[in-house]
């Protein structure tokens, strides 16, 4: 099973992973958990580029670009062959955060960008995806907070909040693949959503 989390900034996605990979291994469950932009050394390497808050210049097709190309590469040489092994693979962002980001944050052509994702991942869908939702100011207080800030985090508000109104029409449009959680809470409210939604599509 291939399970992502996904969520506007600040909403817990990483911090909510290694405990999740430890109590699932706890179940008994085989598991291997990564994350996007990243994963691979490749991966990694791009990540820095789209991150630096020095490359104020990157146009959006550019950042759109970059991200598939990391994502390309994670999927073949991580995702897919874990999958193949019998692991539930658990990522930290996927392909939805391009839809939400580069597509609805930047407001480019939804088709081209769904079309770029289909190619970067070579149609490879998560069975599951889990959208930590949260009020966009709350969550980037959060990042601020926790001294993370990328260039991302930088454009203003209005990018943020369309960002997380895609991520809902996404929900919306896939309800047999989504699951909401409401990431207001206190973390280990949180986290034991996020155990409870796993070990039922698990079943």
């Amino acid at each position: 099973m291939f399970i992502t989390l996904e969520g506007p900034e600040g909403s817990g996605k990483t911090s909510h992973i290694a405990p999740l990979v430890d109590y699932l291994r706890a179940q008994g469950h085989k598991i291997f958990a990564t994350r996007e932009p990243g994963g691979t050394s490749i991966g990694e390497q791009i990540r820095e580029v789209i991150h630096n808050l020095k490359n104020t210049d990157m146009h959006p097709r550019t950042e759109t670009l970059l991200y598939q190309s990391a994502r390309a590469q994670i999927v073949e040489q991580l995702i897919r062959p874990k999958l193949s092994d019998g692991f539930i693979v658990l990522c930290d962002r996927y392909a939805d955060s391009t839809i939400a980001y580069q597509g609805y944050g930047h407001r480019q052509d939804l088709d081209q960008v769904r079309s770029l994702v289909t190619y970067a991942t070579g149609g490879l869908v998560p069975d599951v995806t889990i959208l930590l939702d949260l009020d966009v100011e709350v969550g980037l207080q959060r990042k601020q907070k926790e001294n993370e800030w990328n260039r991302l985090d930088a454009y203003d508000l209005a990018f943020h909040k369309r960002v997380r109104t895609g991520y809902l029409e996404l929900a919306h449009q896939e309800p047999g693949r989504w699951v909401i959680v409401d990431a207001n809470q206190v973390w280990q409210l949180v986290q034991d959503a996020l155990r409870k939604v796993i070990e039922e599509k698990l079943k």
